[in-house]
């Protein structure tokens, strides 16, 4: 399941859940202010980022400014408390899934979640390039996709 962690006043976040709404793509919603991030999750987003802590904090935070703080000297456990404590420094919004993560709002990234099937089938599958459209095993995947998607929606 793929987790979506947000703000309510981000307009990238507004515009990531309207994405994987329109297409049908389950997600589970976090926001950020109102649930205390569990270590686990943050441990997660930092394992799976290409650049550890610069790729999910914001270093223009007013309050890493402030207090100037250098996560490079913080032991793991300190750096996933500051987070905890501080949770407007992490940019918006952030998606996870079970493979990998992405930051902010970015119209060709964000499609690396559709599932792979369906994908396939919107570059190839169409009646004037797919001979064989009709019986199309992407464009059964993709049917199968939605149709498990909406299944996942309904039982929520």
């Amino acid at each position: 399941m793929i987790k979506i962690y947000v703000s309510p006043s981000c307009s990238s976040c507004r515009k990531v859940k309207k994405w994987f709404d329109e297409q049908k793509i389950p997600y589970q919603e976090r926001n950020i202010f109102h649930a205390v991030l569990d270590s686990k999750e943050l441990k997660e987003m930092l394992a799976k980022s290409e650049n550890g802590t610069d790729d999910i904090i914001s270093n223009r935070s007013k309050i890493i400014k402030e207090q100037n703080i250098d996560f490079d000297n913080m032991s793991m456990n300190e750096m996933i408390k500051f987070i905890q404590d501080n949770p407007s420094i992490l940019k918006r919004p952030i998606m996870v899934d079970d493979r990998r993560i992405q930051v902010g709002y970015n119209e060709e990234e964000i499609r690396t979640f559709i599932p792979r099937a369906r994908r396939i089938a919107e570059q190839n599958c169409n009646p004037q390039c797919c001979e064989n459209y009709p019986n199309c095993e992407h464009i059964k995947a993709t049917l199968s996709d939605i149709s498990n998607s909406l299944k996942e929606t309904k039982n929520k």
